[in-house]
């Protein structure tokens, strides 16, 4: 796994469950904000309504000229008589509410004022009202929350690259574990088959080596899939241009040992002048491990059939056994799953295989039945594939 994709994404979680957390207290954060804003916004209607009594105050009626009533740019006001009638008003807004004090409908707010009567143009009532808005509180609730989440965001990765450094020394360790036993396993099983296929150039076949051949096969097919692991990740796998046809037929031979040691035949029906442009072993990945499965889920002396056919513009490579079949055909590609355990391995070969197609964009159909067996079909289409 990458180590920093996993600290990016926790990070994120973490970040995440902390903002939900955050939710209520932002609520009330706001709720009492928008409570400030309101008493404030009052304060400055009480201080519009005072310059417009200033002015109606100011005003000489015995003088001809006539009043020019005070106008604002962020404020309406208004004259209305005792029964809320308009004497004079600039607010075009519905007022529900008709009674002395400060209200608010729909972000309108205004104040009704009561005045001396019939001292300001016989009107009994002063409304001054505007929009009352809320933008500035959200957006300092926007900015707060922000920080916060950046802050828990820094502070989360460097917590975990902390937390995550001793353990990553030890899967350092682990690795390096790996990879030395992978090599000693390797040399050991090279002289183990060079020193069986001298023995047999002089001397007749010996089943008890032929045994000991097969064994070694099936433990190589393990430990080239414990080695595709360690290097997935670190190495980049080339394509280069191979003759599938050949390259079948010879993965075929090299299991005929371990299929006659459950005395399994494996029947082949392959198509010449077959060719893949594919990595070669990531290639072998898929074909090792579909035979080397064939064999330890068919039953004994039965029938592997494979088959490599050209279908127009696809190649189709085909596995067929006749073995125990497949109770969930999609967990199989699920890293360490085994439906039988019983039949031994790790669970890595078709998660291999998996990771391969899907990267080549491969197709696969799998068509199985319990007690009957399972059909794997590998379904080749351009830019990768080629007939000669």
């Amino acid at each position: 796994m990458n180590d920093n994709r996993y600290a990016l994404k926790n990070a994120f979680l973490y970040t995440m469950l902390v903002a939900m957390l955050l939710l209520v207290p932002t609520y009330v954060y706001v709720t009492y904000m928008k409570h400030v804003k309101e008493i404030q916004y009052e304060f400055t209607l009480k201080g519009q309504s005072h310059l417009v009594i200033r002015a109606m105050e100011d005003f000489d009626q015995t003088q001809e000229t006539p009043f020019e009533y005070p106008r604002f740019q962020s404020f309406q006001s208004g004259l209305y008589d005792e029964h809320f009638s308009p004497v004079f008003t600039l607010i075009k807004e519905p007022l529900a509410i008709h009674k002395v004090g400060y209200h608010i409908q729909d972000n309108y707010a205004y104040l009704v004022v009561s005045l001396p009567e019939r001292r300001y143009f016989e009107a009994a009532y002063l409304i001054v009202g505007g929009n009352i808005s809320y933008v500035s509180v959200y957006q300092d609730v926007v900015i707060i929350l922000l920080v916060i989440s950046l802050l828990i965001f820094i502070l989360s990765l460097f917590f975990l690259d902390r937390f995550a450094l001793r353990f990553l020394r030890v899967n350092q360790r682990l690795d390096r574990f790996i990879k030395d036993s992978m090599h000693e396993i390797n040399t050991p099983l090279s002289i183990i088959n060079v020193n069986i296929d001298l023995y047999n150039r002089g001397h007749s076949t010996n089943k008890y080596f032929q045994r000991i051949k097969a064994a070694t096969k099936t433990l190589a097919t393990i430990y080239n899939d414990m080695d595709y692991l360690i290097k997935n990740e670190r190495i980049a796998f080339d394509y280069e241009l191979i003759n599938l046809s050949h390259y079948l037929r010879e993965r075929i031979d090299y299991f005929e040992e371990v299929a006659a040691l459950r005395n399994i035949t494996i029947e082949a029906d392959i198509t010449d002048g077959i060719f893949l442009f594919f990595n070669p072993t990531q290639l072998q990945r898929i074909i090792d491990n579909n035979i080397s499965n064939a064999i330890k889920y068919s039953y004994e002396e039965g029938k592997i059939e494979i088959s490599l056919k050209a279908n127009n513009d696809q190649c189709l490579m085909i596995f067929k056994d006749n073995g125990v079949g497949i109770k969930d055909s999609k967990q199989i590609f699920d890293r360490y799953y085994r439906e039988n355990k019983e039949k031994g391995g790790f669970g890595i070969g078709l998660n291999i295989v998996k990771s391969i197609i899907d990267h080549a964009n491969i197709d696969l159909e799998i068509d199985s039945k319990e007690e009957r067996g399972s059909t794997f079909t590998y379904r080749f289409k351009p830019p990768i594939y080629y007939k000669s």
